[in-house]
């Protein structure tokens, strides 16, 4: 029997020579990563800061230690989100987004036994996020996009995202929705509730605004994959249902009565409880759950092999969380 390569589908690498290269494309928006000890270092990104940084997220070799120890066999590697750089011009934004990606295509060069790779996409234009898309696709190879609930504050039912979903569509992309820019910063200060309440609350928002858009429906062959569980959306998608029936307002563009909204996404395994993930796969199915880390950060579940594996759910769901549906998603089978 062939034995399951294990695919950890949330990932994000940002290493040293990549920032140099950034650096020297727009010096105004400098990115560094200065170690602080043998586990962690500081990322600057045009004077934002953010720690601690794990090592693993830039030192290649530390990363395929810990993928040794967590037993995943292959990482779809991304980009981290503070280097999205949406809020750059648009000539730029392809420029920084096309030097991440070309990066990205060489550690899988270097690993192509271990790692796959998703885009960092210049979403601030959507016409170059898409040629970005095909690019990386046909030229570099890598299995689709991650981008942001939000394109500062643009929710993702915009019509101008419609060349850049087209192009998906047509390349049977694995697009992954990872939050940032998060709604309700000005109230989630303290606490660090702006990740743990504002990330999900975000995904959830990006989740509506695709399916109350008609986003879902004009493109219904789009593998989009939510983040961390798919933040609220999973809970509350019988409500939205539930909305439609009595409203006008979600009607506008999705005339026919929403029907299993939660079993149009998919969803990585970052919640955080046995229990809730549990409640996850059994409400969608294991066919639309994937497995995740996170990995670097520190919120994240790295030890996600073993988490899925101790689940109470055949086997078969378990394989196909942890290796098969990612490996089918990633191929463009949907």
């Amino acid at each position: 029997m062939t034995k399951l390569r294990t695919i950890d589908t949330h990932t994000h690498i940002l290493t040293r020579e990549t920032a140099a290269l950034l650096t020297k494309a727009v010096p105004q928006v400098p990115v560094t990563i200065t170690p602080v000890d043998a586990e962690s270092a500081t990322l600057d990104v045009g004077g934002v800061v953010y720690r601690p940084f794990p090592t693993g997220g830039f030192d290649i070799a530390r990363r395929l230690r810990d993928m040794d120890q967590a037993s995943v066999d292959v990482q779809v590697l991304s980009g981290t989100p503070q280097t999205y750089l949406y809020n750059l011009e648009p000539s730029l934004g392809a420029v920084t987004s096309a030097i991440q990606n070309d990066q990205m295509a060489k550690h899988i060069a270097a690993h192509p036994d271990r790692f796959m790779g998703i885009a960092t996409l210049p979403m601030q234009a959507p016409e170059k996020a898409a040629d970005e898309l095909r690019r990386a696709m046909t030229r570099l190879g890598l299995k689709g996009a991650m981008f942001a609930s939000n394109i500062m504050g643009k929710n993702l039912d915009d019509p101008s995202f419609e060349p850049l979903w087209a192009t998906a569509e047509e390349l049977g992309a694995f697009m992954f929705i990872h939050p940032n820019n998060v709604a309700g910063a000005d109230r989630l200060k303290s606490y660090y509730l702006a990740n743990l309440i504002g990330n999900p609350l975000d995904t959830t928002i990006a989740a509506a605004h695709l399916v109350f858009g008609g986003v879902l429906d004009r493109h219904p062959n789009i593998t989009f994959v939510l983040a961390h569980g798919g933040g609220f959306t999973p809970y509350q998608a019988a409500r939205w249902e539930h909305g439609w029936a009595v409203r006008p307002e979600p009607k506008k563009n999705v005339p026919a009565q929403p029907k299993d909204i939660a079993k149009r996404f998919y969803y990585d395994t970052i919640l955080h409880s046995k229990p809730v993930l549990e409640f996850l796969i059994g409400h969608v199915g294991a066919d639309r759950v994937v497995m995740g880390s996170d990995y670097p950060y520190d919120m994240g579940m790295l030890n996600c092999v073993a988490d899925v594996r101790a689940l109470s759910i055949p086997d078969a769901a378990k394989d196909s969380i942890v290796s098969n549906r990612a490996a089918a998603l990633l191929k463009g089978k949907a």
